[in-house]
């Protein structure tokens, strides 16, 4: 009789930098995190937030790291990841969640000023953080890195080319070096969140939400960004470790629906 393999889904002692950690979905995902005893550094582009978080995350007894981090400048990431192997001498996973978001036309005389902005966080943002990260990552004998792309990603919209585009860059990024890390004992995956209450979609009229979600979303209902932090955990889990090159929807059934 074959012997059962008992493997791990423990996290405690990890270490983890999320990036746009101060807000929606990677604030949850920080304190998810945290709440399992990683060790975690909240990055944002906003010191305040990350602070606030951070101060939360250890009165609720956990571990963080607040730091300021614009992830479309090298020298800020490099420091990032100094501060990071000076505390805690190593890094486990790599969260890229940081994004931003805008509604242009392709013919906006600010068009290429949006397209510039947007792909510079959402899509090389990410490059850059795996890249000065990669080092660390590999000495990791749970290496895991988790873009967050977007239903966007494997989808479209009008008036968010950018935004889109970035996004199945990500899909892509994530792929590719998957295949490219996964032998060298680092997996990279994509989680793709659906309609989410975050601040990004805050502006939406609730009466709005409620009839996309009825029409468009199986579970009839927008999503919350714990829920998206918990499918983020599962990717970094010791047991997940044959899970690589994949791109997880977390939207409720929206990707799925055809009537």
């Amino acid at each position: 009789m074959k012997i059962f393999k008992k493997l791990s889904r423990s996290v405690k002692g990890r270490v983890a930098i999320i990036t746009g950690a101060g807000s929606g979905m990677g604030e949850a995902t920080a304190k998810v995190f945290a709440s399992e005893g990683v060790k975690v550094i909240a990055t944002d582009v906003n010191q305040e937030e990350v602070n606030r978080i951070s101060t939360e995350i250890i009165t609720s007894g956990g571990e963080c790291m607040p730091f300021l981090l614009d992830v479309t400048d090298s020298a800020s990431i490099n420091k990032c990841i100094d501060a990071t192997i000076e505390t805690y001498k190593t890094i486990d996973f790599v969260i890229n969640n940081a994004g931003i978001s805008s509604v242009t036309a392709v013919d906006d005389e600010n068009f290429e000023n949006y397209w510039d902005d947007t792909l510079n966080v959402v899509l090389t943002g990410q490059v850059r953080l795996i890249r000065a990260s990669l080092p660390h990552l590999l000495g990791s004998d749970n290496g895991r890195i988790v873009n967050i792309s977007s239903t966007e990603g494997f989808g479209a919209s009008p008036f968010h080319s950018p935004y889109t585009a970035a996004k199945h860059g990500v899909i892509g990024l994530t792929r590719s070096l998957a295949l490219e890390l996964g032998p060298k004992g680092v997996t990279v995956n994509c989680v793709c969140p659906g309609p989410i209450n975050t601040n990004m979609t805050a502006a939406i009229d609730p009466k709005d939400k409620e009839t996309y979600a009825r029409r468009r979303v199986g579970l009839k209902r927008y999503g919350e960004p714990e829920e998206v932090a918990h499918a983020t955990l599962n990717l970094c889990l010791p047991s997940s470790s044959y899970i690589n090159g994949v791109y997880l929807p977390v939207d409720g059934g929206l990707s799925i629906r055809r009537a």
